[in-house]
């Protein structure tokens, strides 16, 4: 007789299940499709688990992936907090990942019999807004981390989700990184404008000189510094990115001195910059390939010219780990580090080091203002790009307002000068030249 159909067998409940796999205090209460509950029904927030696959993920891969997959299948359900924003959750969440308990040999098999009489011990189908993206990258053969062609798959499967969806939640501003807000109550296009500014004015450019933006996004940057009246070059992998930024460099009739191009900057072939921003790329180079890339900034430079590299970094240098929410839904092959180990690349390869920064409490504000822009378009944003997908950017963008809020990540700011020969500036200051004209 098979075991699991043995009259001396009985099942456990969902919240049985859940009991046995969350430690008490249980920071939510949980209600699921048998009817059973786990908890206490004083908790902040109820986790609805509404079908057997939901439960199935949760429990075959307990912690954040898990709970993704539950949620973004509406296998979990959350109640409480509208999609666009759940930032209140993530206090909960941080204890229920500090609650996770592996059960005992024998209250596994048991759990794992239960989940067989209720038809969800079998292999889940990966998610569609999974199974398109990551699944099937690593699946491809004969690309490696980081070559052009995959680092190509990896910037246009997140860019290229579609520009009426980020001018839901991005503004007018069309920028998809960090602001810097001139005061608390500034809007998010008002920060965006000053994060341009105090780029600019980091990198000493004036006009008639040139500048090159690798990793170009919308062309935000470029448009800036051409309406300064410097030469700017910025280059994309995003397809959809260079088009956009194109076409609007046409409309504000910036042509002489702006262009976005759809290329790697490992393939541009212009020299001698005054000036190179890298704003929000360094997050998709991986930490072993840092050398190579800032030996190419530094040779794309002139001596005097100054480089700024503005970035995601964790609050100490370990490296990001694998397998997480983020790195297999949002960014795959994403990495960060800590800002020495940063500052280190720069110097090992010869940039004198002036200045570094974290604005890493203007990214919280940054994201909450995208997530709020967003709620304020969820039935638009649903419309575009399908409810699963909208809830992850919702769920990650909601996420990070809270990781950089409690310095889980943090945003900085690198400055460095390609020096001379005799290790002389050419010509810049000695203290520094810019203008905070923050609160």
């Amino acid at each position: 007789m098979d075991l699991a159909m043995s009259t001396a067998f009985q099942p456990m409940t969902v919240g049985e299940i859940i009991d046995a796999m969350i430690k008490t205090p249980n920071p939510f209460y949980w209600k699921a499709f048998d009817g059973s509950t786990a908890g206490s029904p004083e908790a902040k927030y109820t986790v609805n688990i509404n079908s057997p696959e939901g439960l199935s993920y949760i429990v075959t891969n307990p912690g954040d992936v898990g709970l993704a997959r539950a949620f973004v299948t509406e296998g979990l359900t959350v109640e409480g907090e509208h999609l666009a924003h759940p930032y209140g959750i993530f206090d909960s969440l941080r204890d229920l990942y500090a609650q996770f308990q592996k059960p005992d040999f024998s209250t596994m098999a048991k759990i794992l019999r239960s989940l067989g009489s209720m038809g969800a011990i079998q292999v889940q189908p990966v998610p569609e807004v999974e199974r398109s993206s990551w699944i099937e990258r690593k699946l491809r053969s004969g690309l490696s981390r980081h070559t052009k062609e995959r680092d190509a798959e990896v910037i246009s499967d997140h860019y290229d989700v579609g520009n009426d969806f980020y001018e839901l939640f991005l503004g007018e501003a069309m920028t998809y990184t960090c602001a810097y807000y001139p005061e608390e109550d500034a809007s998010l296009d008002e920060a965006q404008e000053n994060k341009y500014r105090l780029v600019f004015d980091k990198l000493n450019l004036k006009p008639g000189d040139t500048h090159l933006d690798v990793g170009c996004g919308w062309g935000g940057m470029v448009r800036y510094a051409a309406r300064q009246g410097v030469k700017s070059l910025g280059v994309t992998l995003s397809r959809e990115q260079a088009d956009w930024a194109q076409a609007k460099i046409e409309e504000e009739g910036l042509g002489d001195l702006a262009e976005v191009r759809f290329l790697d900057y490992r393939d541009v072939t212009e020299t001698g910059f005054d000036g190179i921003s890298a704003i929000g790329l360094l997050e998709h180079i991986g930490v072993d390939n840092y050398k190579d890339f800032f030996n190419f900034m530094h040779d794309k430079l002139h001596e005097g010219g100054v480089m700024l590299n503005h970035c995601i970094t964790y609050p100490d240098n370990h490296k990001t780990a694998k397998g997480t929410f983020i790195d297999r839904y949002i960014f795959p092959d994403g990495e960060l580090t800590g800002s020495g180990t940063i500052t280190k690349s720069m110097q090992d390869i010869g940039f004198e080091v002036v200045h570094t920064e974290s604005l890493r409490f203007d990214y919280m504000r940054t994201l909450r203002d995208w997530c709020e822009n967003l709620k304020g378009n969820w039935d638009r944003a649903v419309q575009l790009v399908g409810l699963p997908t909208a809830k992850l950017w919702g769920m990650y963008m909601a996420g990070s307002e809270w990781g950089f809020e409690h310095n889980v990540v943090n945003l900085y700011q690198f400055v460095g000068i390609k020096l001379d020969d005799e290790g002389g500036r050419a010509g810049l200051p000695e203290r520094r030249w810019w203008n905070d004209s923050v609160f």
